[in-house]
């Protein structure tokens, strides 16, 4: 396995223990002491993962995630000292993939890491040519992983570009809230429906002025409206 795991967290009995279990699970791990120091880790290590303590020195970890300059193909799993949702609904919309709280069981923790990989491998598998869809003004490509509305490219995190292309590519049709979990995030998803609903919020944000193209089903979950 040639993954590149980038650890970033101030605390060094965290960093090192997590260091030593992945590089013994086969993974090539970086570690780094604050966000500064992540962030040129990012730069020049150009990890698969990024495992992200939320609270650190200089710049912390919701900061991190704002100020990477690219997400595509980087997978984040956040740490965080709360288990407040409020935290993991900021983590989610700052474009997180999973989070875990602390203090954590390692070999959970090493699962989620893997799991997270095991996702990103089944995003980058190409898609057959020619499977472009379009609603309306939306164009969806899977092919190149993009979606264009009115011409003009939108700037998606890979959950919000599966959660898309899956609604789109299926007009019409009522997907609940695990089932939106289970054909996306996977069966080895560790957090909740609650993803589903961030996700569809800022999708919708990314669709104005069209939004009622993703439509809420009350009681039910969400679909793509199907065009005459």
């Amino acid at each position: 396995m040639d993954k590149k795991i980038l650890i970033a967290d101030d605390e060094p009995s965290i960093r090192n223990a997590l260091a030593y279990a992945l590089q013994r699970e086969g993974f090539l791990v970086e570690t780094a002491v604050d966000g500064e120091d992540a962030l040129e880790k990012v730069r020049l290590f150009h990890p698969d993962v990024l495992v992200l303590d939320v609270m650190m020195p200089k710049l912390g970890g919701y900061e991190v995630c704002r100020r990477l300059e690219s997400r595509k193909g980087i997978g984040i799993l956040l740490l965080t000292a709360k288990n407040d949702i409020v935290d993991k609904v900021l983590g989610l919309e700052l474009g997180a993939d999973d989070f875990m709280s602390k203090p954590f069981d390692l070999r959970e923790l090493l699962a989620r890491i893997k799991a997270l990989v095991r996702r990103l491998e089944r995003e980058g598998a190409p898609a057959p040519e020619g499977s472009e869809t379009i609603l309306g003004p939306l164009r969806v490509r899977p092919s190149s992983r993009t979606a264009e509305l009115e011409g003009t490219t939108l700037d998606l995190t890979p959950k919000e570009f599966d959660v898309l292309a899956l609604l789109v590519s299926h007009a019409g049709r009522v997907y609940t809230r695990d089932e939106l979990l289970e054909q996306v995030w996977g069966f080895d998803y560790a957090g909740g429906t609650r993803t589903v609903d961030i996700h569809i919020q800022r999708l919708r944000k990314k669709l104005e002025p069209h939004q009622s193209l993703l439509q809420t089903v009350y009681g039910i979950g969400y679909k793509a409206e199907k065009m005459l």
